[in-house]
């Protein structure tokens, strides 16, 4: 059974940082390409960032250069650095396992994970 899990969301102040982890299970996760989404209160799903499985990164205008993906395919785990973060960052933030090759705008499926909350105010 597929099994994604994302933790390390929290409160935190304009311009501050976070990493968010997603801890994957029940699949060769190294040879899958993955993807972050995130939904902001009252909105639709939003492609943030993408990586292959040979750690290529791609990136939503919206947080380019602010922004970091990166995959522990030892540990199993995709990374998201947060940084310089904005009150528009404020959402919940899934991990999505790649069924098809995608780069930028993967597909926005209804999340079958829990997802983990950030929360960037003052």
């Amino acid at each position: 059974e597929v099994q994604l899990v994302e933790s390390g969301g929290g409160l935190v102040q304009p311009g501050g940082s976070l990493r968010l982890s997603c801890a994957a299970s029940g699949f060769t996760f190294s040879r899958f390409r993955m993807y972050w989404v995130r939904q902001a209160p009252g909105k639709g799903l939003e492609w943030v960032s993408t990586i292959s499985s040979g750690s290529t990164a791609y990136y939503a205008n919206s947080v380019r250069g602010r922004f970091t993906i990166s995959r522990d395919n030892a540990k199993n785990t995709l990374y998201l650095q947060l940084n310089s973060l904005k009150t528009e960052d404020t959402a919940m933030y899934y991990c999505v396992r790649a069924e098809a090759y995608c780069t930028s705008g993967c597909p926005l499926r209804p999340p079958q994970s829990q997802g983990t909350q950030v929360t960037v105010s003052s």
